[in-house]
């Protein structure tokens, strides 16, 4: 108690002053420590596979015989012929007559098999971690509680060593 009341009476000397600076040692006992966590967020990937059925798809029926293509040009003729009433009519429809019936006997697209295949997805995980990132210690100093933070755990009932050093004390007038 003594040490203290010395330090406290050359800190108040010191605050008189303008600027100054002073450094003394005192004696605590510790009454408490607490650990200090921080939390941080993990996540974790993970993947997942399965096999899944792909469709094939192909062209079924067979395309426009010649017999198709001949009637469609003959239809198309004679409606060029009976639209324009000239021979150039007649040419353009039979064209024309002709690839309609060819397109329409193209086939269809149909599936005609599977084939296997695999899909991933990948999902996160997150996970919450608590990690120590030290100690508040815990004292008494002239009736006051005050703590510390130590990188190492300091048991209750033990006795701490603080420095204590004032700069650039003001005094108010």
């Amino acid at each position: 108690m003594k040490k203290f009341l010395m330090a406290t009476a050359i800190i108040a000397g010191i605050a008189t002053s303008a600027s100054a600076h002073a450094e003394m040692t005192i004696r605590v006992q510790v009454t408490d420590t607490e650990t200090v966590y921080s939390t941080r967020t993990q996540q974790t990937p993970q993947q997942s596979c399965k096999t899944v059925e792909v469709p094939i798809y192909g062209n079924v029926g067979g395309g426009a015989n010649a017999g198709d293509v001949l009637g469609g040009m003959i239809i198309g003729g004679l409606l060029g012929k009976g639209a324009s009433g000239n021979d150039k009519g007649a040419a353009a429809g039979a064209v024309i007559g002709g690839m309609i019936a060819a397109d329409k006997k193209k086939g269809n697209q149909q599936i005609v098999g599977y084939r296997a295949e695999q899909r991933c997805t990948t999902t996160y995980t997150t996970q919450q971690i608590d990690k120590a990132n030290g100690y508040k210690v815990y004292y008494n100093l002239n009736g006051q509680r005050f703590h510390t933070h130590s990188h190492r755990y300091v048991e209750p009932g033990k006795w701490l060593t603080l420095r204590l050093k004032v700069t650039s004390v003001f005094a108010n007038p």
